[in-house]
């Protein structure tokens, strides 16, 4: 497997699984009512958070494979979508999840789903830049 097709893998699952949070995922937990938030919350933390770890992980593996095999320019435009999202998760929805363990908040569930659509654009990026660049 070239470093290219690990991208492209990579990338797949990456939007896959970033689709199906915004979608799915977070659209449910923002119905939940504050009075069963804190419990919800847990419950979501401890599913999602080692999905997030083997998805990023592997993206991340992906990605600096294909900044050692020396990066074309698609594959530049994925890494750079991949870096995207992976930037607004440590600066905006990762913080918003641990404030939001305190408790329910409707304007930082906001701030969170508001985040969470910068980060599907930048996993469409991310696979489109690695799609162009394997074909």
């Amino acid at each position: 497997m070239s470093s290219g097709v690990a991208l492209l893998v990579a990338a797949a699952v990456h939007l896959g699984f970033q689709l199906t949070v915004t979608v799915v995922v977070y659209p449910a937990l923002a119905r939940v009512p504050a009075a069963s938030w804190a419990a919800a919350h847990r419950a979501h933390t401890r599913a999602i958070t080692p999905l997030v770890a083997v998805v990023y992980g592997g993206l991340g593996v992906a990605g600096g494979w294909a900044v050692l095999a020396g990066p074309g320019g698609w594959t530049l435009v994925a890494l750079a979508g991949a870096a995207v999202a992976v930037l607004v998760t440590a600066v905006a929805a990762g913080p918003a999840h641990g404030r939001l363990g305190a408790g329910h908040d409707v304007q930082r569930i906001g701030r969170l789903l508001r985040a969470d659509r910068v980060r599907a654009v930048a996993a469409v990026v991310a696979f489109a830049g690695a799609a162009v660049a394997v074909w």
